[in-house]
């Protein structure tokens, strides 16, 4: 019984391990919302994005994944943080994102 308790541990710190670190989040003008965040991995370098949730109706985010328009890998979350704050912080630079990211959406062969 006690080793299915530690393997019960070892699921939770790992799925709190996956769980994203908000590390930044505003608002866009016209509603939505930028975040970065760092996910945490198997390797010791952090990995950051920035997503970019365009729906303004909370109810309408269940199901869908925002947009992942940058993301770095770095070796602490300050770090990834600075790297990614550039984009984040600048509304220009966040919709020239979202353009990119559109066009690679376009290119993709369909599945």
């Amino acid at each position: 019984m006690a080793s299915d308790a530690n393997e019960g541990d070892a699921d939770a710190e790992q799925a709190k391990a996956d769980d994203p670190v908000l590390l930044y989040s505003r608002g866009l003008p016209g509603g939505g919302i930028v975040t970065i965040e760092a996910l945490s991995g198997e390797t010791p370098e952090v990995t950051a994005r920035v997503s970019v949730e365009r729906r303004i109706d909370p109810q309408r985010r269940d199901g869908h994944e925002p947009p992942v328009i940058a993301e770095a890998q770095a070796p602490t979350q300050s770090t990834a943080f600075k790297e990614l704050y550039q984009i984040a912080s600048d509304n220009v630079a966040v919709a020239r994102g979202l353009i990119q990211w559109q066009a690679r959406r376009r290119d993709e062969p369909e599945s």
